[in-house]
């Protein structure tokens, strides 16, 4: 913990009093120097609740008092060729909040007011600041499954894939959860959110009836939401011909050799990367249909350390928030 000056608005710019940040595992990526090129002095978090305090020039989206969110995409140049084709999330000059700007463990920051968005109503700051990434994230990855996704199976069961649950069983979708070996807690979990079946990556199931090495039925597409390269493998023998397997992390372990039968057939496998300011504005509308919860986690700003150590050795349920006193 460091006190450190309060930061000033610039054009276009908000001074945002933050109430909660949530704790991702991209933060945990840059903590832990597996992302290797964070700006430094840094303030990580990218998952800010906050509420409007001053306006720098120019500044007009919103009025001081108002409740905000701020996602990991943080500016984009509007200019490159991505921009210029409504692919800002892959802007060559991209920046982004905890990584290249000042994020939200702190009592303050400064945000770009293009890139905030407005929290729907209904939602505390604790449940809200889940969606500003593990939500945004894992809707774009649901999105990239394809509308024709009818069995998706998740691998990996956090902070994302317990929130997007909710979203694909409310687009009747079926979820197949795939957990650690011997993780029941956490196949409970995923079936009291919505999932069709759970069991673990190898095949087995303590609460439903297991698998041959896998999901008991043909997936359709699955996201893989742990950092496991490991995983993409055995996904792809999952998922049926013309299949997505959508990677959801910005970091991932390297993925080993395997043959090409088991891509054969048209199966796809892609990586997320970032957001869109339409996926945020689209996800925002959709979380209060749901309605999506997030099973959240309390830490006082002054445990981060904390919290991160326990996301890192998977000893909560749901998302980790940080919670700010002023």
């Amino acid at each position: 913990m460091e006190d450190v000056p309060q930061p000033e608005p610039g054009p276009g710019q908000v001074l945002l009093r933050v109430h909660a940040c949530g704790v991702c595992r991209t933060d945990l990526h840059i903590v832990d120097g597996d992302l290797t090129k964070p700006k430094l002095p840094l303030i990580p978090g990218h998952q800010i609740v906050a509420t409007v305090q001053a306006l720098g020039e120019g500044a007009e989206r919103f009025e001081v008092g108002q409740r905000v969110g701020v996602p990991w995409l943080g500016w984009v140049d509007g200019t490159c060729r991505y921009c210029r084709t409504d692919r800002e999330n892959l802007c060559i000059n991209a920046r982004f909040t905890g990584y290249d700007i000042d994020g939200g463990y702190a009592e303050a920051t400064i945000a770009d007011e293009r890139f905030c968005f407005p929290i729907p109503e209904g939602y505390p700051d604790l449940q809200a600041a889940p969606l500003l990434c593990a939500g945004l994230i894992g809707y774009r990855s649901l999105r990239l499954c394809g509308e024709h996704a009818e069995r998706v199976g998740f691998y990996g069961f956090g902070s994302s894939a317990h929130i997007i649950c909710q979203v694909a069983a409310h687009q009747g979708r079926e979820v197949y959860a795939l957990t650690r070996p011997g993780d029941a807690a956490g196949q409970r979990f995923a079936l009291d959110v919505g999932a069709t079946w759970a069991g673990d990556t190898e095949g087995g199931s303590e609460v439903c009836e297991p698998g041959e090495g896998g999901p008991p039925e043909p997936l359709d597409a699955a996201i893989i939401f742990a950092p496991v390269g490991g995983l993409v493998p055995p996904a792809l023998r999952a998922v049926a011909p013309g299949g997505a397997v959508v990677s959801a992390g910005i970091h991932m372990s390297d993925i080993p050799s395997f043959p090409y039968e088991i891509l054969w057939g048209e199966r796809i496998v892609r990586s997320v990367a970032n957001l869109t300011r339409r996926d945020g504005e689209e996800f925002m509308s959709i979380a209060p249909q749901v309605p999506v919860r997030s099973q959240v986690n309390e830490y006082p700003l002054e445990r981060a350390n904390e919290a991160l150590d326990d996301l890192r050795a998977g000893r909560f349920r749901g998302a980790a928030v940080l919670t700010i006193r002023q």
